[in-house]
């Protein structure tokens, strides 16, 4: 209940009161009390509806306790809450403009973006100070500091709690999916780590994706972001051995993965289709549906993919787009037209960079050069999963020259 109801709360002290600090406390303190009395009271008959009133009520008591004492700011705040004797049962009223108006103020383009997605994880997710510096691995203190700072500017830069008009939309509302994607990428491949995977990242990802697509129904990237994610977590289980060791795709067991979850993945991806409004995200769904379409990998109509990955590529040009294609440019033009455009990028400090590169070199026959850029992509790589995996392969070569 309380990453769902977090974020809802949070939402509609911030439009009450106008200031995120004191809603956010308020809310605190509202579960707090929550654990505290629900035991031995039992649920109340809307658990939101009280959380979201207690809350209020700890607010407008902390803000007067600090006005009586010449706290401009508290009397500012008090005074922008409106009447506190007003009708204060919001469980009644919609809390989803609220939400929609704080995911875009926490992803406002003047915040950097490594701080959009910490903002979102605190006031949409619910998530700690602590486990988000994890996430990030910074030092608590250090996060904190970055979370006092998003919040000052917002409050100091007046960035408006609302969501953009029409014409400001599009642009806005990418940095929104870029934000929700990040979470799910890191969660989905941790950027360095013992663990391949984040479960507790993927789940709220997926979590803020429903959320958006709840709120944005008719966005088609909306949507295409939602089945890009589904259809990617359906893997998600089988993506490693109960080890830890990571299983590339071809080698899965895809009796193993989440049927309806790729049920519900394609579903989207059939929607955005009838929404006749193409974009990045929901190519990527595309190309993730056929990839679960199949019974075996030996199965994969890579031709398809790539012609995917064709109409990415015209849509986002950029290096990374072109890598993923090159895999799939491998698998129907062969390893020498695809290395050639491997070859051709700047990607050297990318560990998957090198770590294809050593795959094609493999399959080429390219054995001493596949080494090198085996070693290149292990020295680059800051997980231990893929690091295991990356040498478990460059010793295959090793031990085949032997």
């Amino acid at each position: 209940m309380f990453w769902e109801e977090h974020g809802r709360a949070v939402a509609v002290l911030v439009r009450v009161f106008g200031d995120i600090d004191v809603a956010e406390e308020a809310v605190q303190d509202a579960f707090a009390a929550a654990v505290e009395r629900w035991p031995s009271t039992g649920l109340p008959a809307s658990p939101a509806g009280w959380i979201i009133k207690t809350a209020r009520n700890r607010a407008v008591d902390y803000l007067r306790r600090e006005a009586s004492r010449g706290d401009r700011h508290a009397q500012a705040v008090l005074l922008h809450s409106g009447d506190e004797n007003a009708d204060t049962e919001e469980e009644d009223s919609p809390v989803q403009d609220d939400q929609l108006r704080l995911i875009f103020t926490c992803c406002h383009p003047a915040l950097a973006p490594a701080v959009r997605v910490a903002l979102t994880l605190r006031l949409l997710g619910g998530l700690t100070t602590a486990e988000i510096a994890r996430a990030f691995l910074v030092p608590e203190a250090t996060m904190a500091q970055r979370l006092v700072r998003a919040k000052g500017k917002i409050r100091d830069a007046r960035i408006p709690y609302r969501v953009p008009s029409p014409a400001d939309l599009p642009e806005r509302l990418r940095s929104v999916l870029a934000v929700v994607y990040l979470i799910f990428n890191e969660g989905y491949t941790a950027t360095s780590g013992e663990n391949l995977v984040r479960d507790d990242l993927c789940r709220e990802a997926i979590r803020l994706g429903r959320l958006l697509m709840l709120l944005m129904p008719d966005e088609p990237e909306v949507v295409g972001l939602l089945a890009l994610m589904l259809l990617a977590e359906s893997r998600r289980a089988k993506r490693t051995t109960p080890a830890g060791d990571l299983v590339l795709l071809a080698d899965q067991d895809r009796n193993q993965w989440d049927r309806a979850l790729i049920a519900e993945g394609h579903a989207l991806v059939r929607q955005c289709l009838r929404l006749g409004r193409p974009g990045p995200y929901q190519i990527q769904a595309a190309i993730n549906a056929v990839h679960t379409d199949t019974a075996s990998a030996d199965e994969t109509d890579w031709h398809q993919i790539l012609a995917l990955y064709d109409q990415l590529l015209s849509m986002a040009p950029n290096p990374i787009v072109a890598l993923n294609r090159a895999v799939a440019v491998a698998e129907v033009r062969g390893a020498d037209a695809a290395l050639a455009l491997v070859d051709d990028l700047r990607l050297d400090s990318f560990y998957l960079f090198h770590a294809i590169r050593a795959d094609l070199l493999r399959r080429l026959g390219r054995t001493s050069e596949a080494i090198d850029a085996y070693d290149a992509a292990i020295a680059r790589s800051e997980n231990a999963a893929e690091r295991a995996f990356l040498t478990r392969r460059r010793q295959t070569l090793v031990d085949g020259d032997a």
